[in-house]
This record gives structure tokens, sequence and C-alpha cells, in this order.
């Protein structure tokens, strides 16, 4: 079992820096109980200069905020404070490159009101890429996404994660890498912690918002296709579809950019080496690092 922290990790806890072995948290919390808490996923690169940096932790803490605001969870914190607590946990853990895991999570509470006050932690551990460096073998999930008329499925809500868990988990269990989910409607959605985006004759598509947790990575991706000049469609998406795509990939904090190599087992038209999807993947590898990217001629 992988190792998040030993007896002499440190980590922030309500404006304190505690040792992890030391913090203490309450048996009757609500969210314990209720999975009625919010996370983030954020990672810290050593760049080309030099400088440990964090990536986007303005965006990061401000859907941190605003998925709390979303479930009705108390958000009593400055932000600026909370990314400055991120670089200090790095620091005094001697880190550079990192994943950064800020959590607010409720008091003792057994009833099913709103939680009035809450606790903030923020843990970091050094973490390789979240679903590896080889091609994905994807399967699709007998698990869909969740109802957005059931949930704020925007707030990065920790409880909605058991459906992340049952999706992946059943994916292993049949010999594939990942899971893909679809939404309520039967059209593409996102895989268990991450988004998805496909080449298409030139053109990348992505699921519109409404059914996707529309990560930060996904806005990076949009962001660098815009800087490249690559079409890109936001669109519903159909299994159909996404079996005649040239390549695929998933995207995402943790996984940062991975390929797929297939989709219940059928294979992509077009190699992963000379893909969209691997021009991006060098791009977001540039952006993080803070390094020049040029973009290569892909071959046909």
């Amino acid at each position: 079992m992988y190792s998040y922290y030993n007896e002499n990790t440190i980590l922030y806890f309500d404006g304190a820096f505690v040792k992890a072995t030391e913090a203490k948290i309450d048996l009757y919390g609500q969210s314990l109980h209720y999975g009625y808490a919010v996370f983030e996923g954020i990672r810290a690169y050593k760049t080309a200069s030099g400088e440990v940096k964090i990536f986007k932790p303005k965006e990061h803490f401000d859907r941190f905020k605003r998925s709390c605001e979303l479930i009705h969870i108390p958000y009593k914190y400055n932000n600026d404070e909370l990314i400055a607590a991120c670089y200090k946990v790095l620091e005094m853990n001697n880190m550079e490159e990192a994943y950064i895991r800020p959590l607010v999570f409720c008091p003792p509470n057994m009833t099913l009101k709103a939680a009035q006050d809450t606790h903030v932690l923020i843990c970091a551990w050094e973490w390789g890429a979240y679903l590896g460096e080889k091609l994905l073998r994807v399967m699709l999930s007998s698990y869909q996404r969740p109802n957005p008329k059931a949930f704020k499925i925007e707030s990065k809500s920790a409880g909605l994660y058991v459906n992340s868990i049952l999706a992946s988990q059943e994916a292993k269990e049949k010999g594939y890498d990942e899971a893909l989910l679809l939404d309520i409607n039967g059209f593409v959605a996102e895989g268990p912690g991450s988004n998805l985006f496909f080449e298409k004759d030139g053109t990348i598509y992505t699921p519109a918002p409404g059914n996707i947790l529309p990560g930060i990575t996904r806005a990076t991706v949009i962001e660098i296709c815009g800087e490249l000049g690559i079409p890109l469609v936001e669109k519903q998406i159909t299994v159909d579809e996404l079996k005649q795509a040239d390549s695929v990939f998933y995207c995402g904090t943790a996984a940062e950019i991975v390929g797929w190599e297939s989709f219940e087992g059928q294979g992509f038209k077009k190699p992963w080496a000379s893909s969209l999807g691997k021009v991006i993947q060098q791009a977001y590898k540039a952006k993080v690092l803070e390094k020049a990217f040029e973009r290569e001629v892909i071959p046909a």
C-alpha cells in the first residue's frame, strides 16, 4: 500500500503546521459519516528556472470555495493564505514535485442539516502520474455519472467519489486500466477522475459542461488548443462517435494527460505518437514546467 506520510511529515491543519501522526479528527464528524466534504487536487512542479511552483493555485482555490458554497458548507478561509500554506507545507517537507490535497471537512453533526462550522487540512505527498505513463485500455462502465438534478456535480465533493471508486474498480476487476462513464442520457461524460478529449479529422472534441466536473486541467487543454490553433468543439458525444475517433486521451491534475490504447478492446486509427493528443501532452508539460514549447510537425 502506498505510504502518504511518515513520522516526519508536516501538514497544515486549522491554521497550524503539525505532524501528520499527531493530527486528530472527531469520529463523529459529519464528513466521515455522510461524505459531506470538499477537496482539491493540485500539483507543484520544479520549473525550468529551478523554482518550485504550484500550477494554477488561484483557479484551484477559487473552485475549492465555490464547491463549498454549492453544497452549503461554510467557507471562512482566505485563499491567499491557503496558497501560502501550500507553499509552506512543500517547504517543510522538502518537496519539489508533489501532489497537494486541500480538504474542508465538517465537525460532529449527525443530522442532515448543513454544517455550521468547518475544519481545513492541507497535506502533500510525492506522486507520479495517477494513471501511469502507458496508454490506457478503457472499458465502458455500467455505472453512470450522477444525475445533475440529484447533486451539484460541478462541486468537487468527497461523497461523489464513491461513484468513481465503483467505476474504476469495476474496470480493474475486468482487466482494464480505467473506466468511461456515460451521463444519464447515454452520452459520453468522463472518467472516474478525469475529463475526456478525442481527435477526429484534425479537430479536438470534448463533452460539454452539464454532466461533468469541468476540471482545471480540462480548461488548460482548451487553453492550449487555442494557443496552438487546434480546432476544439464542446458537444454531446455518443459512444459510436468515440469509437470512430482517431485518438483519445484523459486529463486531470492527478493523471496529467494520458492517451488511450483502446476502448472496449478496439484500437484507434492514429498512433498516439503522431496524434494531436501527444502534441497537447507535450505542450501541457512545457506549460507546467514554464518551458518554451514549439509545436513539432506531426507525420501524416
